[in-house]
């Protein structure tokens, strides 16, 4: 048993002595954080448990584990004695204020600390029975959440597997398109009781492409699985729909074939020509029947252009940043952000009548997302994209659905046009409101006036029918703000902060991707690398974080400055079966609640949403959580890795704000250009081993690609 878990089970098992049986009617969660406050060595119990009451005794009072404030100081103060006194917390050192001055070569007087007093027994000692029963409620809670977490996975994967497979269709040439609009009314959609969409209705018309718009946790992915498994009404049967959302399964199949072997036809076609040409190879005589069925495959395959396939397969995934070594790669040799990319690859080779793509430039660098918006705008079919890149949406969407208030409403143009048409929409809106409420108040107060007139009780009846004629008008219900609030460090280290000079780095056994580095970062850089994938990026943020040691040269860092690291690897770090809040009180053992929540409420984790089981969250909801955990320390530098991934366009806008106002230095990887252009002062082109400054904005990085 390590040391940690034993003096954790001596600090619980004399929480409960102290406490007594009134601990059997409290919520072990309640019990769970009393002790991993007390339990930590770096807690200062106090003088006379002083450091106690102030962190838990207000806790104790309102669970009812104490009657009142004198009664929790004195449990404190025993709580103090018996853990101390158990090896838990060492003895500290007093420190003192002097009342009258001192020399300094006098010395400080320093005093032992006052004696122990007896231990005070409150009523009877918990029993062995007692503290198993608590033992046996505790491991039954902790074992309810990971079920319910058990259970939502099992669903999302019954889910998943209930979603039709996706081929490529050719047709026999003379049915044309079967598919055009598609017509969906009067639909609900609910997830564990919660209604997401109520009473919706939307048109989608051929050949459009529409941007799926919408807060964190509004129900967009929800509405892409719902369609793509046919469970909303007006989609047509043989309507094929696909949604990326899994990776490619990791195999001995290389990446080229894996896209190829969507098109199940032409792959059945070649084996049977194969097996065919070897069994008249082998024959003795010409078989007719053998000839005249190659005759037929082969009208086939040219009919389907079986043989362009391969360098269609080989352009998409080029496109996105794949090289002909790498797509003769098996995919077991892929991390999940490349098997991604070869799901988006089929099923832009596949071609379906809808296409769902959820995020799809999370995983891509910025010459694939250009690469692909140049694909998407010759789209012939209808598709729907859910993206917190606004410039995406501006090049490639024809119309937004603005999914709001368990509505979905179409707007036409791209994301630019429908925040002006909406923003319009809500001024003119809260206009007729309010000239509707100040007529129906004019009315009211002549007929306040003059009910009682004999003389005008015509015209009070008049008003009064006027006035219900008006009606009612709903006021203009705005979403509220999204706000990130980085905490400003109260210290300021003086610089050098991060210099690098000569660094060189290379992973054991491979080529060195960065040679000779210098450069250094304050405390006022504002700075975004940029890149291809697979450049080393990320790896140089881990350099910069200490995370990695150079292979050569130096890398120094003032052990002063304190950093914080947001990456993809920190969203999918969180414990989903637990709560922010809890996972937070875990994280920062010792921390008052209500200090976490209003930690958590700066990234707009607030109210219930922090006691929510954090599988139950979006993306962007579990990014949020991770921003909280990793700037609860009030960090001197931030390093960012993708930070907008998974946050809706407004989250963004807030993440722009925040960074703003942070009072500390800003490094990120991002291909946002939003994200970018607003936030940072400087760009960092990544390649051939060196990080260099760019002379430029990022349109003009973006041009300096295009041109390439």
């Amino acid at each position: 048993m390590s040391a940690a878990t034993k003096a954790e089970e001596n600090a619980g098992a004399i929480v409960y002595e102290v406490l007594g049986r009134r601990a059997l009617d409290v919520d072990t969660t309640i019990i769970d954080y009393i002790i991993n406050v007390l339990k930590d060595e770096s807690f200062d119990f106090g003088d006379k448990g002083e450091g106690a009451y102030q962190a838990v005794g207000d806790l104790l009072v309102d669970s009812g584990c104490v009657d009142d404030e004198p009664e929790a100081r004195l449990v404190c103060g025993k709580l103090s004695e018996k853990i101390g006194s158990h090896g838990q917390t060492g003895k500290k050192e007093i420190v003192r204020s002097l009342t009258t001055p001192v020399r300094m070569y006098d010395g400080l007087c320093q005093e032992e600390p006052p004696p122990k007093k007896a231990e005070i027994e409150d009523g009877p000692p918990m029993s062995e029975r007692d503290r198993a029963k608590l033992e046996r409620r505790r491991r039954k809670d902790e074992r309810q959440r990971e079920l319910a977490y058990e259970s939502h996975l099992e669903e999302m994967k019954a889910s998943l597997a209930g979603m039709p497979v996706a081929h490529v269709h050719h047709g026999n040439g003379d049915e044309g398109s079967t598919v055009k609009d598609i017509h969906m009314t009067n639909f609900n959609i609910s997830v564990g009781g919660r209604e997401l969409i109520k009473d919706g209705s939307i048109t989608l018309s051929h050949g459009r492409h529409y941007g799926l718009i919408g807060r964190n946790g509004t129900g967009k992915t929800t509405l892409l699985r719902h369609m793509a498994l046919h469970a909303i009404d007006g989609i047509p049967k043989n309507c094929q729909i696909l949604h990326v959302e899994q990776e490619v399964v990791g195999d001995n199949t290389i990446a080229l074939q894996c896209v190829l072997n969507s098109d199940v036809e032409r792959t059945q076609l070649l084996e049977e020509e194969a097996r065919l040409v070897a069994q008249q190879l082998n024959g003795a005589t010409e078989d007719k029947d053998t000839s005249e069925r190659l005759q037929q495959i082969y009208k086939r395959l040219e009919y389907i252009d079986a043989y362009s396939a391969e360098s269609r397969a080989a352009s998409i995934l080029a496109g996105l940043s794949f090289t002909p070594d790498m797509q003769q790669k098996p995919t077991k040799a892929f991390s999940g952000g490349w098997r991604m990319r070869i799901a988006l690859a089929r099923a832009l080779f596949i071609e379906p009548d809808l296409l769902l793509l959820d995020e799809p430039t999370n995983h891509l660098d910025l010459h694939a997302v250009l690469w692909l918006e140049s694909y998407l705008l010759k789209w012939p079919k209808t598709f729907i994209v859910v993206s917190h890149a606004r410039e995406f949406l501006n090049t490639v969407v024809t119309d937004i659905l603005h999914l709001h208030g368990q509505k979905l409403i179409s707007y036409k143009g791209d994301y630019d046009t429908f925040e002006r048409t909406r923003d319009e929409q809500l001024r003119n809106q809260q206009k007729a409101f309010e000239s509707n409420e100040r007529t129906k108040a004019h009315m009211q107060a002549f007929i306040d006036k003059f009910r009682y007139n004999a003389k005008r009780a015509s015209l009070v009846q008049s008003r009064i029918k006027a006035l219900d004629r008006i009606g009612h008008m709903d006021a203009v219900v705005n979403d509220p703000d999204y706000k990130f609030e980085f905490p400003t460090p109260e210290d300021r280290p003086s610089a050098p902060i991060i210099s690098f000079s000569d660094a060189s780095f290379g992973y054991p056994g491979g080529p060195l991707l960065f040679k000779n580095l210098n450069f250094g970062i304050d405390l006022d850089s504002r700075l975004s690398m940029v890149g291809p994938n697979g450049i080393g990026k990320s790896t140089l943020l881990k350099l910069i974080s200490g995370e990695l040691q150079p292979s050569s040269g130096t890398v120094f860092r003032s052990a002063k400055v304190r950093m914080a690291v947001f990456s993809q690897h920190h969203v999918d770090g969180l414990d989903l079966s637990s709560n922010p809040l809890l996972y937070m009180m875990r994280c920062f053992p010792g921390v008052l609640e209500q200090k976490l929540r209003a930690h958590l409420g700066s990234f707009g984790i607030t109210g219930n949403l922090a006691l929510q089981p954090m599988y139950t969250l979006s993306g962007g909801q579990k990014s949020r959580v991770a921003f909280a955990k990793i700037t609860f320390n009030k960090p001197h530098i931030l390093l960012l890795d993708e930070p907008s991934n998974h946050l809706d366009l407004d989250a963004v806008e807030a993440l722009i704000q925040g960074l703003i106002l942070f009072q500390g230095g800003v490094l990120m990887v991002s291909h946002d250009e939003h994200l970018i252009s607003g936030s940072v002062d400087q760009l960092w082109v990544v390649s051939q081993g060196r990080a260099t400054p760019f002379n430029g904005t990022f349109q003009d990085y973006k041009r300096t690609l295009k041109s390439a």
